[in-house]
């Protein structure tokens, strides 16, 4: 009896990084399939519901369409009865992920020290457990107090604080706001780690970056590292691909709702699930949750001087625009596109990585209560969804060697949209002459016109 206590807890103990039982993903593959014809896809659809099987992209069966990326993560008991089952109907497959949990105890942090020095010695560069994200928001407040507060947003399901960060230049006058938030769904721990690079970012260089100082003397920066801080734990500390955050439901038999489909935006009309046990569960109602209604609240009374809403996600190299429950575009589409293209263009420069631009129900999937769609309903022109990498090879499981280009690029994408929308609303903010500085300047012309004549 004793011994077999032994092994058990000696079993325990050998699972990395944690003392508790965390969901294993041993020998869990990621396919990746194109079906070719409408047959295939009714068989994949069928694959996906019997052997209920964890899609990835897109995020229901439904959306699975010919010519279009497939994304399933199949655990390891049924990888042979899955490849057996494509090469029946001959539906050619590619193996993205041999070994899903190599992938994850990669992406894991190789120490955790208990107390860091924050920010000087915080590591941008691999991802970071909650409790260290609250110990840098707060250092980053105490470290840059003239620039930086910390505010409370709002309580989890769990009643866990939220906390965002408002960056803002001293100034008698009135600023307009750029909202961010990361972290809506658990897994996507890319997302995360780019807020906080963001801030670093801007901290770092507002004094000598022209582009940043100039938009911090008419925008206020409010950054939401992590909003699904209950999902965010348990995606460490018990199931490393949780999506959802953690609401109980049926008395407790299934746990979650999709934060993202729970805005009050054509909510449960499209690309949802009323299962509780789905991923893309929306919620008894709109605005549900208590993360929802913490966001949606405090955006609705800032609502008239936020210019911009970005949201940052995982994984597919998309930055999305409104809508995704209707194919109608919105009235500044044109707009909203222009700049996307924009930011694209920005992001490519850097690394070479090609986003694609566009609304989501036209080149992704339909769906309805998000975020984004929300925002802009309620009037905050520029709004977009980021999608960073990537496109599937490590998928939500991104490794670290990645954060930082990852990041890089997606810094150049959003400060030319955070620097278009300063321009259009700030259009004398380009040049921020002053009658004295426009004076020394004509003094200065003169002065070397005449020296080069």
């Amino acid at each position: 009896m004793w011994l077999f206590l032994g092994i058990i807890f000696s079993l325990v103990l050998l699972i990395p990084g944690n003392l508790s039982l965390k969901l294993q993903y041993n020998g869990d593959q990621v396919f990746h399939i194109v079906p070719e014809t409408f047959q295939q896809v009714q068989h994949l659809q069928h694959l996906c519901s019997t052997l209920l099987l964890d899609l990835w992209k897109p995020q229901l069966p439904e959306d699975i369409r010919t010519g279009e990326d497939l994304h399933i993560r199949v655990p390891a008991p049924l990888v042979q009865e899955m490849k057996d089952s494509l090469d029946h109907h001959m539906i050619s497959y590619k193996v993205l992920i041999p070994d899903l949990q190599k992938l994850v105890d990669q992406s894991m942090p190789k120490e955790r020290r208990r107390h860091r020095q924050v920010p000087e010695g915080y590591i941008y560069t691999q991802y970071h457990p909650m409790e260290e994200i609250y110990q840098w928001m707060t250092q980053i407040q105490k470290n840059n107090s003239e620039l930086v507060t910390q505010h409370h947003l709002g309580k989890t399901i769990e009643n866990r604080e939220m906390y965002y960060l408002q960056i803002s230049q001293p100034s008698d006058k009135t600023k307009k706001i750029i909202w961010m938030d990361c972290g809506i769904h658990a897994r996507e721990w890319i997302s995360p780690a780019f807020c906080q690079w963001f801030v670093k970012e801007i901290l770092q260089n507002y004094k000598s970056d022209p582009k940043i100082s100039r938009f911090l003397q008419n925008l206020d920066l409010y950054v939401l590292p992590v909003l699904n801080i209950d999902g965010y734990i348990y995606s460490w500390e018990k199931d490393r691909l949780w999506r959802k955050n953690r609401s109980p439901h049926m008395n407790g038999t299934c746990y979650g709702t999709d934060l993202n489909r729970n805005f009050n935006s054509s909510w449960g009309t499209v690309g949802v699930s009323y299962n509780c046990s789905s991923e893309t569960f929306c919620g008894s109602g709109p605005e549900s949750e208590p993360e929802t209604r913490a966001v949606a609240q405090f955006i609705e009374r800032k609502k008239s001087d936020i210019l911009c809403y970005l949201t940052i996600h995982s994984y597919g190299q998309y930055i999305l625009t409104p809508y995704g429950s209707t194919t109608k575009p919105p009235s500044n589409s044109e707009e909203l596109m222009h700049v996307a293209e924009k930011a694209a263009a920005a992001l490519m420069g850097k690394h070479g990585t090609s986003y694609k631009v566009g609304s989501t129900s036209l080149i992704l999937y339909s769906n309805s209560g998000s975020s984004r769609d929300w925002a802009h309903m309620i009037g905050i022109p520029f709004s977009y969804t980021f999608e960073l990498r990537d496109n599937g090879t490590h998928g939500f499981v991104l490794p670290v060697d990645q954060i930082q280009p990852t990041c890089e690029e997606t810094m150049l994408a959003v400060t030319t949209i955070i620097d278009y929308v300063d321009q259009k609303y700030f259009p004398g903010g380009a040049v921020m002459l002053t009658s004295g500085s426009l004076g020394l300047s004509l003094c200065l012309s003169i002065v070397l016109t005449w020296t080069v004549s």
